[in-house]
């Protein structure tokens, strides 16, 4: 049975996690890719895992960079198709995937 009180707690769990994801994307983007020109950069230039890390955050990297010009969406120091094969990854994770569910139908 559906009571208003069900209905406003499933709105307010929504709100809070919506709220609590937006939270912890903006608290994750302080990793966005970019050198520090203040310390310098790393001999290392940035591998697979970097460029996978840089993907999941590419949302919240690409929101912010629209405001500031210190933040950039993709690491140029890197690796080379490693760090572009973990980069597209990590995008295709954060923005839902390759599309394998798009042709399938649900079931009533």
């Amino acid at each position: 049975m559906v009571t208003p009180g069900n209905i406003a707690n499933r709105r307010l769990l929504r709100v809070s996690l919506a709220l609590t994801t937006l939270a912890a994307m903006l608290l994750l983007s302080s990793c966005a890719p970019d050198a520090n020109p203040a310390v310098g950069t790393s001999n290392d230039p940035a591998g697979f895992l970097m460029g996978l890390w840089h993907g999941i955050i590419f949302p919240v990297t690409f929101v912010i960079s629209l405001f500031t010009d210190d933040v950039s969406v993709y690491e140029v120091f890197n690796s080379g198709n490693w760090y572009d094969f973990g980069f597209i990854l990590g995008v295709m994770m954060s923005l839902g995937g390759g599309g394998a569910g798009a042709g399938k139908k649900r079931r009533r």
